[in-house]
């Protein structure tokens, strides 16, 4: 959200040179996602039957992916830290899109009362006294041009461009973290259980997957990321639900840094643009049914995987999504490899599933149950 300058093209730069080395796109990005996918795996195992929520779930296991980049570590679920993690972001998302953040903004006079707003800039507050001491922490430990993540990248960076000429300094980091750790996790989480939601409630969907990823990866252990290119309709269904997702509708907001015309519209310097990215989603000059769950959107004739110019679930422009390439690879590493092992069944007796999102800067789907059972895969039965 900073100003288009020096200050941000300089932290967007260094972000993302810093996650292409870390493994962005590469094999040790792919270990990351694939091994907290054995810690999803083995809590999904336990409630065998037993309809869950999976929220928690899912949004400490998206936490956890962009904190081994962002810091070096994973926590277990169980864990006070991440639970405080996941519930400051929860929280913060909770009241930026109900009707109290737009009393903060329209009411200044109300804005120092003790009224639910205040909770923001407590868990903000926190979790900024928290990052700081990570950072401390690997001011103690790191070994200088050994970087072992995000935050060692940056102190190196820092240390070679010195106090001169440089936007980099170590208030910035905790906000790029922060900026960082929440974008990664909302987001990418709040997909997946869209996804979740979809799959449940479209059967024939999630069967066509299976069967395909089965076909694909045979008696490998483990999917690769390169396998999407052999998953034509994994990959139709994936976009089809980021389509519908539709995460973040308005995308980031923008400003005209100079006096333009557009369409006859006359827009002056610095005016506020804001994208409607739904818009174009759900296009019906666009999409064959832009209003229903349909994978074929992103099939070719022969079956083969397209994408549509109008699949913009990442914006588009200078602020496209910096993490793009890290989001589709969670999302299709995570879903091949938890389709592999489980069918997602929606409970017995339990009513017809709500897919409207709770709309929002970062939507998400209503809060949901679902039962998780273990797919008797028919190699194995073979093998007997």
């Amino acid at each position: 959200m900073a100003d288009y300058g020096v200050e941000w093209r300089e932290h967007r730069r260094f972000v993302l040179s810093t996650m292409r080395n870390f493994g962005l796109g590469k094999v040790t990005m792919e270990q990351r996602i694939l091994e907290e996918t054995t810690f999803i795996c083995s809590q999904l195992e336990k409630n065998n039957d037993t309809p869950i929520n999976p929220q928690v779930l899912i949004h400490s296991a998206a936490s956890n992916i962009i904190c081994s980049v962002l810091f070096g570590t994973r926590y277990e679920y169980e864990d006070k830290v991440l639970s405080f993690i996941v519930n400051s972001f929860k929280e913060n998302a909770e009241v930026a899109n109900s009707a109290w953040a737009v009393i903060y903004d329209t009411l200044p006079m109300l804005r120092s009362l003790p009224l639910p707003f205040q909770k923001v800039f407590k868990n903000y507050d926190a979790l900024k006294k928290h990052t700081r001491g990570i950072v401390a922490e690997h001011k103690q430990t790191r070994v200088p041009g050994e970087p072992r993540d995000v935050i060692d990248c940056y102190l190196d960076e820092m240390e070679k461009r010195g106090t001169m000429g440089s936007c980099l300094d170590e208030e910035r980091l905790v906000m790029l973290l922060l900026d960082l750790h929440f974008a990664g996790t909302d987001t990418s989480s709040n997909t997946l259980l869209t996804a979740f939601l979809y799959l449940t409630t479209y059967r024939d969907a999630q069967v066509l997957c299976q069967q395909e990823i089965d076909s694909v990866l045979g008696e490998r252990p483990d999917v690769s990321y390169n396998d999407r290119h052999q998953m034509p309709f994994v990959m139709a269904t994936i976009h089809e639900i980021q389509r519908l997702a539709n995460i973040a509708p308005l995308g980031v907001f923008h400003a005209a840094t100079k006096s333009t015309s557009l369409m006859g519209y006359h827009i002056p310097q610095d005016t506020l643009v804001i994208t409607n990215l739904t818009s174009v989603l759900y296009d019906e000059s666009q999409w064959e049914r832009p209003f229903e769950f349909y994978p074929a959107h992103f099939l070719n004739n022969r079956g083969e995987f397209v994408k549509p110019e109008a699949f913009l679930a990442f914006s588009a422009g200078p602020r496209v999504c910096l993490g793009e390439a890290l989001a589709r690879m969670e999302l299709f590493l995570i879903l091949v490899t938890l389709l592999r092992h489980f069918h997602f069944v929606w409970p017995k007796n339990s009513s017809k599933p709500d897919l409207t999102p709770v709309f929002g800067g970062i939507q998400a789907p209503k809060p949901f149950f679902l039962e998780v059972h273990p797919r008797k895969r028919k190699r194995r039965i073979m093998a007997h």
